[in-house]
């Protein structure tokens, strides 16, 4: 717009001016009064208030008979109200602040509040002194509603994101149907869904099983549900549709299901939302929650509800599939393993197996008992390379091809380099670990060998538990593939009563912690466990596989030698000392004075805590391997202790005389002197040398000639020297 297109300037006049001025203050308080707001001017030295007629109307006052005191308006409040509303006001005045505002309830005549404002700013002196205070006061009881409804609102939604974010949370840990049903019905299971009671059903075929329930007063439902598909009965009805029920009212519910009526009294809830769950476009069932207060659903409750339902079908069918991936690979890993262990005689054999929790992640581990010739039988526990069905199928075809090669009557070197070969001919590129033993309980021989995997515990009777040094090779199919088909057999012997425990690593192997660490933990649970080897193999897997998790295949087998007590008036006891424990021979002095001591014969502990040391000493430097000791109490009527030492050597000791700064060969000189009878006598491919110690023989009616030592006492003295080799023991 150019100057000549502006329009003239007219001055207006001065009494137009003021009166265009006083009609727009005029205008301003109409409109305040309008929007119920008026003013007020408090004098705080005269303390006189004057509030205009709006501000008056505010708190429903006549502008007649209002006084002008501050004190009339402040006995209009509760006294609560008027407590915080003097401290907001001093506060501000007190603490040198320029204004204040504050929100206060005003009691209405017709009853409930009316929620007033007061804006206001204080005026004060050169010397800060506040000496007025001039403000605005109007009625905000909309604005607060609204600021209620609105928070409300949000509160409302804050928690239906509670509820799905925990519902998420916890499902999102559920790897099994059974795991989403306990995340469902366990502690805070309802409180996560914000629901009273819940009921789900999973659709088998054209069944509705009710699998999880949870609330007070549902077993009803758990009566009714289940069954057929019934559209008479709302989760069936549910399932059938494929549409949402919400219910509000029991009368609703038995209008639309008057099959429900006559239980109707059973039921403590007063809503109930039945939700199908479809996952994938597959119904899997449905889920049925109860309310007890709730008497209608908004759209978002609703929302929420389905919502919710959907979380939870999702976490069915990914808990389903791994069910059924879970049954077939456990399936085949039990097609591999034997179906029944055989009774031994002499002992006892227990078996575990766990595997691993993580679908079609099974191992290869197995184990097995194997019949052999002449009363033997071999056990075997190894484990395949892999966790998968591929490891699971090679495991199969190798444990019949080692139970065939045993059964053959090899030795067992011979056993595991045929098991190797067969292995590496395979088409695979897997390799295996495994031990196995040749096991006669008659003797209590047993023949170790093992590739690549751990040796075997032995629990001795007095619970202490040892770690035998077995020397091992390369695992199968790798020692074939490297030339090294080199298995070495260890001898053990395992006396009455003692337990041999074969495992794998499963048992051992703890997330983050060191195997050594695993492998001393299972030693002390082997020590602290039951004696028998069932219990055993429970307390192990109690304690042990639990405690590890279910990331890994465990095979387990425990062997137990039956005990040879002897009888209450003639017990016995057997102990094993390996030569390379150094605490074995003091142990094996103190479990005979203990032993002796228990059985009423402490007088004979001496003399034979002495002989044990010397004949223990003697097969622990003089042969290859350990000593079996064995303590036992002659009946009567002559009541000795008999002690025997029986080693695997078949070198004989014999009688030396030794000079007297001689530092060996007294050992029988101490035997013959502290024993009563003592002798020698072959035992397999060893000996064994024994000697009673008590009371001589009684005397007899008739003269006869008496003998100092049997003639088998004298085996390797004197003339019969020619029994003993060249390095014989002394």
């Amino acid at each position: 717009m150019t100057d000549h297109d502006r329009p003239p300037f007219i001055p207006v006049p001065p009494r137009l001016l003021v009166e265009r001025t006083h009609n727009s203050e005029t205008a301003t308080a109409e409109r305040l009064a309008m929007n119920r707001t008026g003013s007020f001017e408090w004098d705080l030295d005269a303390r006189t208030l004057d509030i205009d007629e709006a501000g008056l109307l505010v708190f429903g006052l006549d502008p007649a008979v209002f006084d002008s005191r501050p004190e009339s308006l402040m006995e209009l409040l509760d006294p609560a109200e008027r407590i915080r509303l003097d401290v907001a006001i001093d506060e501000a005045i007190k603490g040198g602040s320029t204004s204040y505002n504050v929100h206060f309830r005003v009691p209405l005549d017709q009853g409930g509040d009316q929620w007033t404002h007061v804006q206001a700013r204080i005026l004060r002196g050169p010397d800060g002194m506040a000496h007025r205070v001039i403000g605005l006061v109007r009625d905000a009881t909309a604005e607060v509603t609204h600021s209620a409804f609105v928070l409300d609102l949000e509160k409302r939604r804050q928690r239906q994101t509670d509820i799905v974010e925990r519902t998420t949370s916890a499902l999102s840990r559920a790897v099994t149907v059974d795991d989403v049903t306990a995340a469902l019905t366990g502690p805070g299971g309802l409180a996560r869904l914000g629901a009273d009671g819940l009921a789900l059903g999973l659709l088998d075929n054209t069944t509705l099983n009710v699998i999880a329930l949870s609330g007070e007063s549902l077993e009803v439902v758990d009566e009714l549900g289940s069954g057929r598909l019934d559209p008479k009965f709302p989760l069936a009805d549910t399932v059938l549709s494929g549409r949402p029920r919400f219910v509000s009212s029991l009368d609703a519910l038995t209008r639309r299901y008057p099959v429900l009526e006559p239980f109707v009294g059973q039921l403590k809830f007063q809503a109930a939302a039945y939700l199908p769950l479809v996952a994938q476009a597959r119904t899997l069932g449905g889920l049925a929650l109860f309310y007890r207060e709730r008497t209608t659903f908004t759209a978002d409750e609703r929302n929420l509800c389905l919502g919710l339902a959907a979380i939870v079908a999702q976490s069915l069918q990914r808990a389903t599939l791994f069910d059924e991936e879970r049954e077939f690979a456990t399936g085949l890993q039990s097609a591999m393993l034997p179906r029944r262990i055989q009774d031994i005689e002499g002992g006892e054999i227990a078996v575990r197996y766990h595997a691993a929790w993580s679908g079609r992640q099974v191992g290869g581990d197995w184990y097995d008992v194997i019949a052999l010739p002449k009363d033997r039988f071999g056990i075997v526990v190894g484990d395949v390379q892999g966790h998968d069905t591929h490891a699971a199928a090679i495991m199969g075809q190798l444990r019949i091809a080692l139970r065939a090669y045993a059964a053959e009557g090899h030795p067992p070197s011979t056993v595991l380099a045929r098991a190797s070969r067969f292995l590496s001919e395979l088409d695979t590129d897997r390799f295996a670990t495994c031990t196995y033993a040749q096991v006669d309980l008659a003797t209590g021989t047993v023949r170790v060998v093992r590739a690549g995997h751990f040796g075997p515990l032995i629990r001795h009777t007095d619970g202490r538990v040892g770690t035998p040094q077995v020397r091992g090779g390369v695992p199968l199919g790798i020692a074939t593939d490297f030339g090294d088909e080199e298995f070495p057999e260890t001898r053990l012997d395992l006396v009455p009563g003692e337990t041999l425990v074969l495992y794998t690593d499963g048992l051992v192997e703890e997330p983050g912690a060191d195997i050594d660490a695993g492998v001393r933990t299972l030693i002390n649970e082997v020590s602290a466990g039951p004696a028998g080897a069932e219990a055993l193999a429970d307390h192990l897997s109690d304690r042990l596989w639990e405690r590890w998790g279910s990331g890994d295949d465990v095979a387990l087998l425990v062997l137990r030698r039956s005990p040879d007590p002897g009888s209450p008036r003639a017990p016995r006891l057997h102990q094993y000392i390996h030569q390379a424990d150094p605490e074995g021979l003091s142990d094996a002095r103190t479990i005979v004075r203990q032993a002796l001591t228990d059985w009423n014969m402490a007088e004979l502990a001496d003399d034979a805590e002495l002989v044990t040391g010397e004949l223990l000493v003697n097969v622990l430097l003089h042969t290859e391997g350990g000593a079996v000791l064995t303590l036992e109490v002659l009946p009567e009527p002559v009541r000795r202790v008999r002690l025997s030492v029986q080693d695997r050597s078949s070198a004989w000791p014999r009688r030396r005389t030794p000079g007297e700064t001689a530092t060996s060969g007294r050992g029988l000189l101490l035997l013959d002197a502290v024993a009563t009878r003592w002798g020698i006598e072959p035992r397999g491919e060893g000996k064994a040398v024994w000697c009673e110690i008590g009371p001589a023989a009684p005397p007899v009616s008739a003269p006869v000639r008496r003998e100092v030592k049997e003639p088998v006492d004298r085996l390797g003295e004197g003339g019969s020297a020619g029994h003993a080799s060249p390095g014989a023991q002394n």
